[in-house]
């Protein structure tokens, strides 16, 4: 950056600035009630965009609720839920076009949901199936879709990020009329790649949402033991960006904000950062046990900020939703997802050559050769290995 670009006001006694000089507002639309904040500003939506955004939320909250109990029976050995974190993911999501390209941490999947990954396409990842598309190569619940423009999910902390950049620096070069949009929580935001990430973004000017879900938690690591400035808004502002703060269980605040940040980060080739202010009702994941790190009577002061519940009011006042619908939703998810987890389950797993497919365009001999004792070891041991002893 050069000094041009930087304040030239000049003071003759030292004066610090501190993280209360940076005052950032949070943006709130809908309130607990399901009624609008007055002189609100809505973002644009329509009873069928609304409906879509519901929808995805009661399947979510099935997906989560019928996955945890599956891995708890020890049908699959992983699993995390987004549970009170819904309007920050379906709410962003919905604002894209379907052509954005989205880099997700791990808590995305209503994201994927809401482009169009089925009930089928879940269950053969979380299985690791045949008909996984990744093979049978991920953990459950790292999904990716090149049809719906998502990549694939990786383990290692804010590695996406630069990514993203680098991604939506691509979408510029081409002339493509497309942004990217990366998701990542608070705790992703202490590891370096953020700050080269972001600081990539705003140099080159790339089309890139950088979405930062702060639900108070990096794992059991409360926010105000991973830092002391104002939160992760204020470093967008530091590194030049567009920044925004939003009540990440509203709903039709997230919707307006990226939005307006999609809007934005076309018009003008630069990055946004949008730093939705959530919580995560459940465990971090199935390893995980919060009752070691929070109280019960802090999870039952954010269940009344619910995001699906303030939504679903919402809904009901405008007309838009009745009861007995509802209810009929959800029984129809629930017994949809028992009936896939039973079929999935059943498939036997890809066959042990694919795993050196895909990696280089034509396996390399260590790669063959390697296989090739991986075989040979499970054909001396097969009961230990007795779903990939039949797929030699």
């Amino acid at each position: 950056m050069s000094n041009a670009t930087l304040s030239n006001e000049t003071v003759h006694r030292v004066s610090f600035l501190d993280k209360a000089s940076l005052h950032i507002p949070i943006l709130r639309v809908l309130q607990a009630d399901g009624t609008t904040y007055e002189n609100a500003v809505l973002p644009v939506i329509d009873q069928d965009l609304a409906a879509k955004i519901y929808d995805t939320c009661v399947f979510t909250r099935v997906l989560d609720e019928r996955m945890l109990g599956a891995q708890r029976q020890g049908r699959i050995s992983f699993y995390m839920t987004c549970t009170g974190e819904e309007a920050a993911i379906i709410g962003s999501t919905a604002a894209l076009d379907k052509g954005d390209v989205i880099l997700a941490q791990y808590r995305e999947h209503a994201a994927l949901r809401y482009r169009g990954f089925t009930t089928e396409q879940f269950m053969n990842q979380m299985f690791s199936n045949e008909k996984d598309l990744g093979k049978g190569r991920q953990m459950p619940i790292h999904y990716g879709s090149k049809a719906l423009n998502y990549h694939t999910i990786s383990s290692p902390l804010a590695t996406q990020i630069p990514q993203a950049t680098g991604v939506a620096y691509g979408q510029k070069l081409k002339g493509e009329r497309n942004v990217t949009i990366c998701y990542f929580g608070e705790g992703a935001a202490s590891e370096g790649d953020f700050h080269a990430g972001l600081n990539m973004a705003a140099v080159l000017k790339a089309p890139v949402i950088f979405f930062c879900r702060n639900n108070g938690y990096a794992i059991s690591t409360p926010t105000e033991e991973q830092y002391a400035g104002n939160g992760i808004a204020s470093r967008g502002v530091g590194y030049g960006m567009h920044t925004i703060r939003v009540d990440g269980n509203d709903m039709l605040a997230v919707l307006a904000a990226t939005q307006q940040a999609r809007a934005y980060a076309l018009e003008n080739n630069a990055p946004v950062l949008i730093e939705a202010m959530t919580y995560r009702l459940g465990a971090h994941s199935s390893s995980d046990d919060p009752s070691g790190y929070r109280s019960k009577d802090e999870e039952a002061k954010w269940q009344q900020h619910d995001p699906v519940k303030r939504f679903k009011l919402w809904l009901i006042n405008k007309g838009w939703l009745n009861e007995a619908d509802d209810v009929k939703t959800h029984e129809q998810y629930r017994e949809e997802v028992l009936a896939a987890v039973k079929v999935a389950e059943k498939l036997p797993v890809p066959r042990l050559d694919e795993i050196i497919e895909d990696v280089l365009d034509k396996p390399t001999a260590v790669l063959k050769k390697q296989l090739k004792d991986l075989k040979e070891h499970i054909n001396k041991y097969p009961k230990a290995y007795p779903k990939s002893a039949g797929r030699l």
